[in-house]
């Protein structure tokens, strides 16, 4: 932000004022840049670790969808660990939609549910992690001029 001071300079003759006007340009405070790197880059292992986990549940839930829509035997081993993790995935939106069943298939609207708050509460995360990541007045100056 720039701001405009006006020195006033008078002259030995009557009635002559001169004015001149400078620009005064306040001091910005930065980070070394060997820190703003280092938050920088955690910020961004961060988003890494969310998105991983966000990709192991979603394959939990997806694996769920499709072993109970083929009526997989629930003893078997691998159906069982599935069934057992993603029960605690699905279990807080258990009862909001209706099971639909048919035979041995089952298709679980809860699991779908479940995907898409797990994935907005990921990039939610992700993007309140956005705000917080440190910019250089460059960026600020490009971001905020070019909307």
């Amino acid at each position: 932000m720039k701001t405009e001071t006006q020195q006033v300079t008078t002259v030995s003759q009557p009635n002559q004022v001169v004015r001149r006007t400078t620009t005064v340009t306040p001091s910005i405070r930065t980070e070394a840049p060997q820190r703003v790197y280092e938050k920088k880059k955690a910020i961004f292992r961060t988003y890494q670790v969310i998105w991983y986990l966000l990709g192991v549940v979603e394959i939990f839930l997806g694996f769920r969808m499709i072993l109970k829509a083929f009526g997989a035997n629930p003893v078997s081993a691998f159906t069982n660990l599935v069934y057992t993790f993603s029960d605690l995935l699905v279990y807080p939106f258990s009862g909001i939609l209706q099971t639909s069943v048919v035979g041995n298939s089952v298709f679980e609207w809860s699991t779908i549910v479940a995907g898409l708050v797990y994935a907005l509460i990921a990039y939610g995360i992700v993007y309140l992690l956005q705000m917080m990541k440190p910019v250089t007045p460059t960026e600020v100056t490009e971001n905020v001029d070019n909307p």
